[in-house]
């Protein structure tokens, strides 16, 4: 079945259970196929108390109102105290706003390669504990879940070939256990369009456990023009299947600077609002 469309997010509800996750090793079984565009002309959650919002003073008050403004994903990580609590209280928060959280998922063992947004979990026991418990305080909840940015781009860079494989299984398990809530929307990253040939990107998709996510993520944090981005996405999307995908507008207003320059590089700009409607 084709499922072919794409959303544009910035990434810079009923009751909720509060039990506890039960950590397990086992890989869960498969979820039912996703099928349609789960985000359609969704409201993205705003967040009044963002960092944005705390900033919007002074003679520059104006123009960070208009970031403000803007819904963004938040970033859960392994600085989050309680990531069950933190979930949860998330998207508790938007589901009273009537909107949709979106939420990244960063904690892989040796994350980034150990640079710049080095940390992650001790190891792959580790790492299951912790999405299951970021899957509990999804349970009853709607949300998006951005899992990963940069994982599968750096699996060669850095890991030998029994840690490449580890990453991939971990990936299989975090979708497979996140999609146990059928509120949740799950997109495996990516990377961007500078990055990966897309034969390439579509293989590690696959071998990530992609046939069980809604689709993937592109540009994260990173530069590439809109255009560029639904591209190489939508190329991608072809060796799939035509699966879904979402891009990262929030900082690609004046494109990359180059493939390497990606931390900060003068000069950039806002991309294009965040939106669900892209017909």
């Amino acid at each position: 079945m084709l499922r072919s469309w794409r959303i544009v997010v910035s990434l810079a509800a009923s009751s909720i259970a509060c039990g506890r996750a039960t950590h397990g090793t086992a890989m869960p079984e498969r979820p039912p196929p996703a099928v349609g565009n789960p985000l359609a002309d969704a409201t993205l959650f705003v967040d009044p108390g963002s960092q944005a919002v705390q900033r919007a003073s002074g003679p520059d008050a104006e123009l960070v109102r208009k970031i403000a403004e803007q819904p963004q994903a938040d970033w859960i990580g392994d600085w989050t105290p309680d990531v069950t609590a933190a979930v949860r209280s998330r998207v508790q928060q938007a589901e009273q706003a009537g909107a949709l959280r979106v939420l990244v998922a960063y904690n892989l063992p040796f994350r980034d390669c150990g640079l710049y947004s080095a940390g992650g979990a001790a190891g792959a026991k580790a790492y299951r504990a912790w999405i299951d418990d970021f899957a509990a305080g999804l349970v009853g909840a709607t949300a998006v879940v951005i899992l990963e940015p940069d994982a599968l781009g750096h699996l060669d860079q850095c890991l030998p070939p029994d840690a490449q494989q580890q990453r991939l299984e971990l990936l299989r398990y975090a979708v497979r256990v996140l999609r146990r809530n059928p509120g949740t929307y799950v997109y495996i990253d990516a990377g961007h369009a500078l990055w990966m040939p897309v034969e390439i990107a579509a293989m590690r998709l696959r071998d990530a456990g992609i046939d069980d996510a809604h689709g993937f993520s592109l540009n994260v944090s990173n530069f590439v023009a809109t255009d560029e981005s639904v591209a190489y996405g939508k190329r991608i999307a072809a060796a799939l299947n035509g699966i879904g995908f979402v891009v990262d507008t929030g900082r690609n207003g004046q494109g990359a600077a180059g493939a390497e320059a990606w931390c900060n590089p003068p000069g950039r700009g806002l991309g294009v609002a965040p939106t669900t409607s892209t017909g």
